[in-house]
């Protein structure tokens, strides 16, 4: 387990930064303690520093995972939230959409989120920008990104496309082996 490069941690950030914003601050700069970001194996962790110096005298080969598995690089460098990141994510969001419940199952499939599934947005959310999609009870579904801005959404049909699914909850059992 190393510490993330320059590089890295500017790719981690900026893919952050689409769904926090600034609130980056407030993942590391926490008041109970301070927590880090650390690579293993292509894989980004969020980890407190006590625990990290824990597992430091664990070898590598050993060390399976520590701390909340927040995504990974891919071969080429880019970076890829999971799943698991979303507790932290819809914590500290910026912008958030809520779906009624006859879209909540098709999303947690995997599908896109259409205008007729639309229950609120938060106001003035930007075209292309991360948001962290809810239940009209209050529950964190997944993430996504948004394909018109609040204003365009007003005017289109109940079929189109306004958020483009990132991951859900679902992909908990989906996608169980290709997470850890």
């Amino acid at each position: 387990m190393r510490p993330l490069t320059t590089d890295e941690t500017k790719t981690l950030f900026e893919k952050l930064a689409k769904y926090i914003g600034s609130n980056i601050k407030h993942l590391i700069d926490r008041p109970d303690e301070t927590y880090c970001f650390r690579l293993q194996k292509d894989r980004v962790y969020y980890v407190s520093e006590s625990m990290m110096r824990m597992a430091s005298n664990i070898g590598r080969d050993h060390l399976g995972s520590l701390g909340v598995c927040f995504g990974k690089f891919t071969k080429t460098g880019k970076f890829t939230l999971h799943i698991t990141a979303l507790d932290h994510l819809a914590q500290y969001a910026k912008h958030k959409i809520w779906i009624k419940p006859n879209g909540e199952m098709p999303f947690l499939y995997g599908n896109n989120v259409v205008k007729a599934h639309l229950g609120r947005i938060t106001d003035d959310t930007p075209e292309h920008t991360g948001v962290i999609v809810y239940s009209m009870a209050d529950t964190a579904l997944g993430f996504g990104v948004t394909a018109r801005s609040t204003a365009e959404m007003k005017r289109l049909q109940p079929t189109d496309i306004i958020v483009f699914h990132q991951a859900d909850v679902g992909e908990y059992l989906r996608a169980e082996e290709a997470m850890f």
